[in-house]
């Protein structure tokens, strides 16, 4: 009883915390469209990477503070992960993110835009070529920082900051999503979803490629 207790904690900080990087972040995206651009490209990349580090900062020692499917995932492939817990967590990241752009959805009904989906600003190719680049920075950042135990303490900063620059460089080309499950909700709730396999399948290969490489540099230094 009492492990299955600490399982749904887990599940519901997934929830909340992905809940919450959807809701300000894209609530930003919206919120800079209606108003004409007051809040402006760089507040949105800040919003992004402040809620992030705020969410890790509280459910860090609760769930890990994953909130995105491809950081589970690569976390896995790194060994850092349980397998049994990735599927539950990416259907919590998901629900989450879909219950985000739903209550965006309904707070701003008269609002005709895509709910800040992530869509190629040019070709699909250079948006998914983009998004490997940016995923695999982040997941990089985040093994390296969070499984070391004299920068662990540093991790929601850190991630926080790769976020909001990536978000700032990446943001115009591609929408830097880094996270299916922030791609996911506004697509499905706005109907935006030809483009949404570059938000899934990119990210994954980015973190996979970053879950690899840190394991192959981990063996590396202990051998030294």
């Amino acid at each position: 009883m009492f492990s299955g207790l600490v399982l749904m904690r887990k599940y519901f900080a997934e929830f909340i915390g992905t809940y919450a990087l959807v809701f300000f972040g894209t609530g930003a995206i919206i919120i800079n469209e209606i108003s004409k651009g007051d809040i402006t490209h760089l507040g949105i990349a800040f919003t992004f990477g402040l809620i992030v580090s705020t969410m890790i900062y509280i459910f860090g020692n609760v769930s890990g503070a994953h909130i995105n499917p491809v950081v589970s995932i690569g976390f896995y492939l790194a060994g850092c992960f349980a397998i049994k817990d990735v599927i539950p967590y990416i259907n919590v990241q998901v629900l989450g993110a879909c219950m985000a752009s739903a209550t965006l959805l309904l707070l701003f009904s008269g609002y005709e835009g895509t709910l800040g989906a992530t869509l190629p600003a040019a070709s699909e190719i250079q948006s998914f070529i983009l998004e490997i680049i940016l995923t695999y920075f982040l997941m990089i950042v985040i093994l390296f920082v969070s499984q070391n135990k004299d920068t662990v303490q540093y991790t929601a900063v850190a991630v926080g900051a790769i976020v909001a620059v990536e978000a700032l460089v990446g943001g115009p080309i591609s929408g830097a999503s880094m996270n299916p499950a922030r791609s996911i909700g506004p697509a499905l709730l706005s109907g935006n979803i030809q483009h949404l396999w570059i938000y899934i399948f990119a990210p994954l290969i980015g973190a996979a490629l970053a879950a690899f490489s840190w394991k192959a540099m981990k063996k590396n230094t202990e051998a030294d």
